[in-house]
């Protein structure tokens, strides 16, 4: 429950920086453009991921370990 807790705030604070690209000023774009692409947006689609089926990647890695 702590761990979604933290994935979900965390998820949250890397879609304000989305937010800011979507809704700047155009001429704002390129300065904003290569941070969003390359590390905002995948870790937050990473963070998605982990909240949605981040049990059965546990389950896979506890498997390997035993």
């Amino acid at each position: 429950m702590n761990q979604r807790l933290i994935l979900r705030w965390i998820h949250i604070i890397l879609a304000i920086p989305i937010y800011g690209y979507i809704y700047s000023p155009f001429d704002k774009l390129p300065l904003y453009a290569p941070p969003t692409r390359f590390v905002f947006f995948p870790l937050m689609v990473l963070t998605g991921l982990l909240m949605w089926k981040g049990h059965l990647l546990r389950r896979l890695v506890s498997k390997r370990a035993a």
